[in-house]
């Protein structure tokens, strides 16, 4: 269709009417008379939609009276409409959902001397335990920080040796990307030598060749407090093994755990012969000079963390997680060891588990040595085995 304008309103031409006349710029144009050009117009107006266009208003001349009478009506006042609010242009990323307010978690780093602090991970808050003499080292820091103001606010806590990140690879902020990854536990914790798992069958009997007489005194120790003694010959599968008080949990776990060790403790010295006593309380435990003169009784109550998970089966939601630094070291044969005990354990079979211990015995004197195995073989292997 051709377009004529008429008085700012687009008026469409027909293309019948469109073919009879040709336009003005053909070479060929016939000139047009008046009458055919009204013709025309009047075709274009009838075949027009049926949109009235808006039609200017005619000026006139305002007569002494209309002026008089737009004088007397009241103004208007024109209030401006708000504009309206700024809609920020997307830049592509996705805005985060914010996440719901939690709890903090606080994790303090325990150091003894001035020297240790180089070695304390930024993610971590100092905690300084100079002059603090008590045997107990860290579970005595635990009962300390369980009473103290520093807690307020902590939905997750814990306290952590200054050798944290050489013994298990991590640094503190990788820790609290995993806790952050697992939300919804009372209690994160590890095992920083996973070999262990492999060739023992709990950690406490892993504990005689590193303290000499360890399996003695515990005996007593577990005697005098009321413990099952079936601890020392059952396999715990890997999952549950866990050293070095390296765990961070809840107020409600902490309130139960230390409870539970504090009145373990208070019933083994309350029952136990003066001579006991006296040697689980010397350094006797450190021959190697490895753990600053430290008695049997820290390295006991490490291991009391596994006997209190059993002893609250159900009662909490646990997250173990791994070390994979200390992971990759372990070789073929480490694997496939704690492998075999885990299936030995989850199927209750005794074959198997005899298996293990047989390849066990066979890795051990490859790795300590036939005089090794001849002093510590017999008493790190029960008779009878608990699963």
């Amino acid at each position: 269709m051709n377009t004529r304008k008429t008085a700012r309103t687009a008026v469409k031409v027909p293309a019948r009417a469109a073919g009879k006349t040709a336009s003005r710029a053909s070479a060929h144009a016939k000139p047009r008379t008046v009458a055919q050009g009204a013709t025309l117009v009047k075709q274009a107006r009838a075949a027009a939609p049926l949109v009235k266009a808006a039609a200017k208003p005619a000026t006139r001349k305002a007569t002494p009276a209309a002026k008089r009478k737009a004088q007397a009506q009241p103004m208007l006042k024109l209030v401006a409409s708000p504009a309206p609010a700024r809609v920020p242009a997307r830049s592509g990323k996705r805005v985060p959902t914010p996440e719901p307010v939690q709890d903090k978690v606080r994790i303090f780093q325990i150091y003894y001397r001035p020297e240790q602090r180089q070695y304390l991970e930024p993610a971590f808050e100092p905690y300084n335990n100079e002059g603090d003499n008590s045997p107990l080292l860290e579970f005595n820091v635990f009962r300390k920080l369980m009473h103290s103001e520093l807690l307020r606010g902590a939905g997750l806590w814990g306290a952590l040796s200054w050798k944290f990140k050489e013994k298990t690879g991590l640094s503190g902020e990788q820790l609290l990307q995993i806790i952050a990854a697992h939300p919804g536990h009372d209690v994160y914790y590890c095992n920083p030598f996973p070999e262990l798992e492999a060739v023992y069958h709990n950690l406490w009997l892993q504990g005689e060749p590193s303290h000499p007489n360890f399996l003695i005194l515990c005996r007593d120790f577990f005697q005098a407090a009321g413990l099952d003694e079936s601890a020392f010959t059952q396999l715990v599968p890997s999952s549950h093994f866990a050293a070095s008080n390296y765990f961070v949990a809840t107020p409600a776990f902490w309130q139960g755990y230390i409870a539970f060790i504090s009145d373990v403790i208070a019933r083994a010295e309350r029952s136990m012969s003066a001579t006991a006593k006296a040697m689980i309380y010397s350094a006797a435990a450190d021959r190697k000079a490895m753990h600053a003169g430290a008695s049997y009784m820290p390295f006991i109550v490490e291991r009391l963390f596994g006997v209190y998970l059993s002893h609250a089966q159900g009662q909490y939601k646990t997250h173990k997680f791994t070390c994979d630094q200390q992971e990759a070291k372990l070789n073929v044969h480490l694997r496939l060891l704690r492998q075999m005990k885990d299936v030995a354990i989850s199927s209750k079979s005794l074959w198997l588990a005899t298996c293990w211990a047989n390849y066990r015995n066979v890795y051990m004197q490859q790795l300590h040595g036939a005089d090794w195995c001849k002093r510590y073989l017999r008493d790190i292997t029960p008779v009878q085995v608990k699963f």
